[in-house]
């Protein structure tokens, strides 16, 4: 049966039967954009965040895994694995997710299914801001990855300097940004498990 209106991407889009194994992700923003894009809560369109100021770019597609809210359960799994950070709440937005391909996607709203392998534990001014680490489902380069530490190096150490750096202002000797860790598959279901509890306690049903 299809719908003769378009669903809203975070409400109206199910994580998929697969989930957390794999998941519909919904992308916001491609590594081509000088734009920072992020979805308008109320209406569903993507709205304009903020120019990139600087020279840094998404080395990934980016998005998020609809039906998720990063909030209580989410913010107590991070502590629990980030001694000696002090991690006050989640961020309140769905879980971000960052999807691997060797192929060239050139805008963003648009769904695509993608398969997590991992992720980085990223704290935003004591916030827990989880960024999941995903491959497109059957992409010939990286579909073949089911975990984070198969990854190359280089492809985890990118991430982690684009996330360590995208809200640094030059001048500033402090990041804005934290990595208490990172961690693998298993860790990644557990997250999206917590981002769905979220979710349902905050928004099932209302």
């Amino acid at each position: 049966m299809y719908s003769k209106f378009t669903a809203h991407p975070w409400h109206g889009i199910p994580a998929g039967d697969q989930s957390p194994e794999i998941v519909n992700t919904f992308i916001e923003i491609v590594p081509t954009d000088t734009v920072k894009y992020e979805i308008d809560k109320e209406s569903g369109f993507l709205k304009v965040d903020r120019p990139q100021k600087f020279s840094n770019f998404i080395p990934s597609l980016y998005g998020f895994v609809p039906q998720t809210y990063c909030d209580e359960n989410v913010a107590a799994l991070a502590r629990e694995h980030s001694p000696g950070y002090n991690i006050e709440k989640g961020d309140g937005d769905p879980l971000d997710i960052c999807v691997l391909t060797e192929k060239i996607i050139h805008h963003g709203y648009l769904i695509l299914k993608s398969i997590p392998i991992g992720g980085i534990r990223l704290i935003d001014k004591g916030e827990a801001d989880d960024k999941i680490i995903s491959v497109l489902v059957g992409d010939e380069i990286y579909g073949k990855y089911r975990d984070i530490s198969e990854l190359p190096e280089g492809v985890v150490n990118r991430l982690k300097h684009y996330f360590l750096t995208y809200k640094n202002i030059p001048g500033e000797t402090k990041n804005v940004c934290e990595i208490s860790g990172i961690y693998g598959r298993e860790e990644a279901h557990e997250v999206i498990r917590k981002s769905q509890l979220d979710y349902e306690i905050h928004y099932q049903n209302k």
